[in-house]
């Protein structure tokens, strides 16, 4: 009975579920494109194009308008970024899909306008392309990486980072230069080696090095902020001090404002893809690599550690300043570097 003398009403059972509710289903890949060799550009869609420094891990902020890059780069540590795409959205993706399955945001440029709140950077740097090149080939059709570039102009004071093997970069000059007079700029072209065969080796259809020294060029010419990044140095492959010290003269003839080099890196996708690949082309490294990077993605203190005093005699040899770009570790070169690098 109720308090007014009513009969109770029995109580109900919440619904059984005979079916299982099944979960929301990942937004569908749209094609885009597809080129005559295969490779294929699928439209992802996105709310967010901002990878905070907590979530990466380093000391910027990051923005990649592609996932994949039609470069092929054996060693590109950003095949896990790939793979891990796929796999959230229900799908899998083997080891060639990272250079034949680009994903592209045609959104990128409004998310990053609506999103973007500098403070919440907190004067940390904001850097583009350090997952997927920003000026691979597929930029050309699709123009994100631009019109990225255009919706920044619309703040100021930002401090703005851009990563590129593509003399593509010398396109967008008159943007760059316009970014420049608002925020603090730096584009750093990277490039592993001089020696195209050695290049074309590692790096299956990325720009030969003679067109990215001529961008590079280009951009320091035109007042760009702009440097090499040799890397990633490949241990025993593109180490050599005599390598190296070509690298930074080539830098210097072309006015770079700086010079930086990090070794090679090899998460759990890139190391499925470049360990069997090192096996056919430099088969007297395959058991040492093997051996080395077990158990680890980077190289030893010991290595990292000599290959940063490598690094900073060369800079002081060529006049580069020890500025925010210097790699973080070097310590002073006590000694004339003439030794191989131990793997």
């Amino acid at each position: 009975m109720t308090a007014s003398g009513a009969p109770a009403r029995p109580r109900e059972l919440p619904q059984l579920s005979l079916l299982p509710v099944p979960p929301a289903a990942a937004p569908a890949l749209v094609p885009l494109d597809r080129r005559a060799r295969g490779t294929e550009f699928l439209a992802l869609p996105v709310r967010s194009v901002l990878n905070s420094a907590v979530a990466t891990g380093m000391g910027f902020w990051s923005l990649n308008p592609y996932v994949g890059c039609e470069f092929g780069c054996t060693y590109c540590y950003a095949r896990d970024t790939h793979r891990y795409v796929f796999e959230r959205m229900g799908q899998s993706a083997d080891q060639l899909d990272f250079e034949r399955r680009i994903l592209v945001k045609p959104e990128v440029a409004d998310a990053l306008a609506r999103t973007l709140d500098p403070t919440r950077l907190a004067g940390a740097p904001l850097v583009i392309g350090t997952a997927t090149d920003p000026y691979q080939p597929a930029e050309r059709r699709f123009r994100l990486t631009r019109r990225v570039l255009e919706a920044l102009l619309g703040w100021r004071g930002l401090s703005l980072g851009l990563i590129t093997k593509s003399p593509l970069v010398a396109r967008d000059l008159d943007v760059l230069q316009r970014l420049a007079e608002r925020h603090e700029l730096s584009v750093s072209i990277s490039l592993a080696t001089l020696d195209a065969r050695l290049a074309r080796r590692l790096e299956l259809r990325s720009p030969v090095p003679a067109a990215r020294i001529r961008a590079l060029a280009r951009l320091t010419r035109a007042g760009i902020n702009a440097g090499l990044l040799v890397a990633p140095i490949i241990p025993c492959v593109t180490d050599g001090r005599e390598a190296l010290d070509a690298l930074f003269r080539a830098a210097k003839e072309a006015g770079a404002r700086y010079v930086v080099g990090t070794a090679l890196r090899l998460g759990p996708a890139a190391r499925l893809r470049f360990l069997p690949h090192l096996a056919r082309e430099f088969p007297g490294l395959a058991e040492r690599y093997a051996r080395h990077y077990a158990g680890r993605q980077t190289v030893d203190r010991a290595y990292r550690e000599a290959l940063s005093r490598r690094l900073l005699a060369l800079r002081r040899k060529y006049g580069f300043s020890s500025d925010r770009f210097q790699a973080a570790g070097a310590g002073p070169a006590t000694a004339p570097d003439t030794q191989p690098l131990l793997l």
